[in-house]
């Protein structure tokens, strides 16, 4: 079989009409750089921010048509909204052309708080720890949400037992996938598990906000933000962009671990985010048949850290084979073994960040006000 080209893509595209200006994504020089792999074809529709909400039908007609590609197995298309005065028909002089104003939200969304998972490392446990925690503060009363911004690795989907496509929830929104009583947004229920993500910057940051803005999330009370490993400029505009109450770092007790723990703490100040405090995973290992403890990567790294910096250190989880099947089998151990030594002290990890992350449920701030 003949190498797909973007030739074959943009011919495809040509039959792809926006309806407000009736002609082809093509001939508007709607569509950016065009990345083709093997089989997987990726790519973004840009368009003037006031038209973003607008373009999910014609998002939808791009990638439908570059599905129709022979040999093509996947296509992932992002709109990528560039900043300007957005105008609407009126502010325009009352034109007809009412396709090009700002679509009204079918869904009112409230998040009371945001509050990050890093870890600046992976390998650490870090999105193990968010899922956890999601479900820990769902079980003490509030409404969570979970977003996973790990755009190139997305396991949130796997590890909170969820699958499937979102489904559209009126207008531009979808719906989040919801188990355990909390609502899941990541890129792993958009493509398929074996399809890598390459994209550069704006094409992943375009995404992120469309995760954010895009999903009938509703009133919650927190969203629980999983953060890819790094320090870079994706970890700091997404920071800025959902005013962070604070972050929770988790690191293993390992110095290597640390070294890079320690970047993302630095991050964090420079981005004025507040580090809530640390968790200290796979602490150590006791062993149920004699009781010995042995600290497999290191005694006490992170609580060390945290000290050093002033940082409460707000748990411990001891290294467990029910921590890891839970999370390979989609049911965390929160929910699987709610009396183990791990959920318990994830449970405690969750009652602090409420008090020290100020969560609490929207009604008990209501009667506050």
């Amino acid at each position: 079989m003949a190498d797909i080209t973007e030739d074959d893509v943009t011919t495809a595209l040509g039959a792809v009409i926006d309806p407000s200006q009736g002609k082809s994504v093509v001939e508007l020089g709607m569509v950016g750089p065009i990345h083709i792999k093997q089989s997987n074809i990726s790519f973004a529709l840009e368009v003037p921010a006031h038209r973003g909400p607008a373009m999910e039908p014609v998002r939808k007609a791009a990638e439908t048509a570059v599905r129709a590609i022979p040999g093509v197995t996947s296509a992932t298309v992002v709109v990528t909204a560039h900043s300007g005065p957005a105008t609407t028909s009126a502010s325009a002089g009352g034109g007809d052309d009412s396709d090009d104003g700002v679509v009204e939200r079918v869904h009112e969304i409230k998040v009371r708080r945001f509050v990050a998972v890093a870890s600046g490392k992976g390998g650490v446990g870090k999105s193990t720890t968010a899922v956890n925690l999601a479900i820990a503060l769902r079980l003490e009363g509030l409404r969570v949400g979970l977003l996973d911004a790990d755009v190139y690795g997305p396991s949130l989907p796997r590890m909170l037992g969820v699958s499937g496509r979102p489904a559209s929830a009126g207008g531009d929104m979808v719906r989040p996938l919801e188990n355990y009583g909390v609502q899941l947004m990541s890129m792993g229920l958009l493509v398929p598990d074996d399809v890598a993500m390459i994209w550069r910057g704006p094409m992943v940051q375009s995404a992120l906000t469309q995760m954010l803005d895009s999903v009938a999330w509703g009133t919650l009370d927190v969203i629980v933000i999983d953060l890819p490993p790094g320090t870079g400029d994706i970890q700091i505009s997404l920071a800025q962009q959902v005013s962070l109450a604070g972050a929770v770092v988790v690191s293993t007790p390992q110095d290597i671990a640390l070294l890079d723990v320690v970047k993302a703490i630095t991050m964090f100040d420079k981005a004025e985010v507040p580090v809530l405090g640390m968790v200290q995973n796979m602490a150590y290992w006791a062993c149920p048949d004699c009781g010995r403890t042995d600290h497999i990567f290191g005694d006490g790294g992170a609580a060390a850290e945290a000290e050093r910096r002033g940082i409460e250190l707000l748990g411990e989880i001891p290294l467990s084979l029910e921590v890891r099947t839970g999370g390979d089998s989609g049911t965390p151990v929160v929910v699987a073994s709610p009396r183990s030594e791990q959920a318990k002290t994830y449970r405690s990890i969750a009652r602090r960040l409420m008090e020290v992350a100020d969560l609490r449920k929207a009604d008990e701030e209501e009667e506050e006000s």
